[in-house]
């Protein structure tokens, strides 16, 4: 057990542990407009009593129809594809928030469900059913992942006051890395006609975000007079550990964090082994030299698992591990041509995940994969929502999220040997950039393309852009 107690002069108190929080569609936030087109389409069971209420976003039915989800309701209708590409196994679906889940409905209706005969388990992360589950829908959905190996996931709120919550829920994204606790992957999508900000950086470079433990987990506390903090830790088998970390002359802040041996060296495993599949070189960047044991530790397992198992592997392709200073890594960064994996810890890899992503022309250009969950690196583009809810057109950048079911699909198929599902998630893919190429665009990539005063005729509304896709997408597939 590790305690970290700060004594005040005037009184004793402790620095407290962070308390960690380990369906149906009715999130009132989703258009309404999508639901009769998504009804009128489906042929539903002759033995079922269904009533849809629209205005309320509910549907109730017979216990007969209770055995339909409403991810299978494609299957039910008429105009089902015969030659469907089956899929063996399950993947977890994570619903969202705002325009993200305007945007994730079209894609699945359109891009997904018409070519898969697929088994989805469905959580509904929206942020009122977070609410109204306390939370727990969060923690099942990572379970889910944990046991059919496979999930994609839309961006999610942050909780704020805005929705009149119970509390201030914690960050989904934390949650669920903190139980997979695996490494997230983010890479740029490159499209040739979009402009990057780094124009050097002809070849893509893939970040791996430890996604797990330090500041995401850690305890903190505002310290609001003079005293000692002190950091002590206890062995199971006794005789504690004391370490004085600072004499508080004043008020200030006090923090503690931590990381585990297991986590990091997964994180190397996971990281090593992407850079081997992608025969790109993998580069660890810390800050050692003043965190001499915590980032110390990172490299030391890191060296660690290249020796016993990735060395000769990487000798045979040449490619190489290298660790580096995180400050000489930026550097570096900013003036190579890509093309390698760099393995970061928790809080670097998110700062420079973004300035990655525009680095690269966009944050709607940019992959993001936790290991075993894939999910859109962008936000829930809350502006873009306020505009659909007044019933205007909105112009959202939809290939990440697009982007975000490919790489979940992807995984699926290597782990099912499913060639054919492979095959369709690279087609989906370039199906994307092609889409693009083609000058076939939503607004922010007219804006990179033409500058801010791109005309409306240069650019696709949201549901123009994922029809464009799915027509590429058809070529593709004849």
């Amino acid at each position: 057990m590790i305690r970290l107690r700060f004594s005040p002069k005037m009184s004793m108190a402790s620095i407290a542990p962070a308390s960690s929080s380990l369906s149906p569609l009715s999130n009132p936030r989703i258009s309404n407009s999508l639901i009769p087109k998504f009804f009128n389409a489906v042929r539903f069971p002759n033995t079922t009593n269904f009533k849809l209420n629209i205005n309320n976003n509910k549907f109730s039915s017979s216990n007969r129809f209770s055995k339909y989800s409403l991810r299978g309701f494609a299957s039910l209708s008429s105009s089902r594809p015969v030659d469907k590409i089956q899929v063996l196994n399950p993947v977890v679906e994570m619903d969202c928030d705002e325009m993200a889940r305007v945007m994730w409905s079209m894609i699945k209706e359109k891009l997904i469900l018409p070519y898969l005969a697929l088994d989805v388990k469905y959580f509904d992360l929206g942020i009122l059913k977070r609410d109204a589950t306390d939370d727990k829908v969060t923690v099942e959905s990572a379970e889910a992942t944990l046991k059919y190996n496979v999930a994609v996931k839309c961006a999610t709120i942050t909780p704020v006051k805005e929705f009149d919550l119970k509390v201030m829920w914690k960050s989904p994204n934390g949650t669920i890395r903190n139980i997979l606790n695996g490494t997230v992957f983010r890479e740029p999508i490159i499209c040739q006609n979009i402009p990057r900000i780094v124009p050097g950086w002809e070849k893509p470079i893939c970040i791996g975000r430890h996604a797990f433990g330090d500041q995401y987990r850690a305890t903190d506390t505002i310290v609001k007079g003079p005293g000692k903090l002190k950091m002590i830790f206890v062995p199971e088998d006794g005789g504690a550990v004391e370490l004085e970390v600072y004499d508080f002359k004043g008020p200030g802040v006090a923090l503690s964090m931590y990381n585990v041996d297991e986590s990091i060296r997964a994180f190397a495993e996971s990281s090593m082994s992407m850079a081997f599949s992608k025969r790109w070189p993998l580069y660890l960047s810390t800050k050692n030299t003043i965190l001499k044991k915590y980032d110390g530790r990172f490299k030391d397992i890191f060296q660690e698992v290249y020796e016993e198992k990735w060395k000769q592997k990487f000798k045979e392709h040449s490619i190489w591990y290298e660790h580096r200073l995180i400050d000489d890594m930026v550097a570096y960064a900013l003036k190579s041509s890509g093309g390698y994996v760099w393995a970061c810890k928790n809080y670097d890899g998110d700062v420079q995940s973004d300035l990655l992503a525009q680095g690269f022309g966009s944050l709607g250009l940019m992959t993001s994969v936790l290991t075993l969950l894939a999910e859109a690196a962008h936000g829930t583009v809350t502006r873009h929502f306020r505009l659909h809810q007044k019933g205007q057109e909105t112009s959202t950048n939809s290939i990440a999220s697009i982007f975000a079911w490919t790489r979940g699909l992807e995984h699926r198929a290597k782990h099912d040997e499913n060639s054919k599902l492979l095959d369709f998630a690279h087609k989906l893919e370039s199906a994307c950039i092609e889409t693009v190429e083609k000058g076939k665009l939503t607004k922010d990539l007219a804006i990179l393309i033409h500058g801010p005063k791109a005309s409306r005729d240069s650019y696709l509304n949201t549901e123009e852009f994922i029809d464009a896709v799915k027509q590429v997408l058809e070529e593709k597939l004849k």
